[in-house]
């Protein structure tokens, strides 16, 4: 794979299947390759990314802007713009939004998900 420049302007949200309130920017895929994938997340006010696990993947998570909660470690904290969030494989982890304005996430899998 080459190097790339995601200008934002040009970053195209989706919805995902799953998530009716949350929209998705892929970046990097498997098919880009093996080793990792990227997007951006936006979640609405109130919504969430449920708890859940991966295997064998692990998540990498930047806030972007805005806040909300993340479940690590078997409980809710609070987190904010700047805050990472770093989730091993098979741990249960999930993330929502807990303020009126929208949740921008960074995310990182490895090896890629999607």
């Amino acid at each position: 794979m080459a190097s790339r420049l995601f200008c934002s302007k040009d970053m195209t949200y989706s919805l995902p299947p799953k998530f009716p309130d949350v929209r998705m920017a892929i970046m990097i895929t498997g098919k880009d390759t093996d080793f990792t994938g990227v997007c951006f997340l936006d979640i609405a006010p109130g919504e969430s990314i449920p708890v859940h696990t991966h295997d064998p993947q692990l998540d990498s998570i930047l806030v972007i802007a805005g806040r909300g909660e993340a479940y690590v470690n078997g409980r809710w904290e609070p987190g904010e713009a700047g805050d990472y969030i770093f989730v091993p494989k098979e741990e249960e982890h999930g993330i929502r939004n807990t303020s009126d304005g929208t949740l921008k996430i960074f995310v990182h899998h490895s090896p890629p998900m999607l």
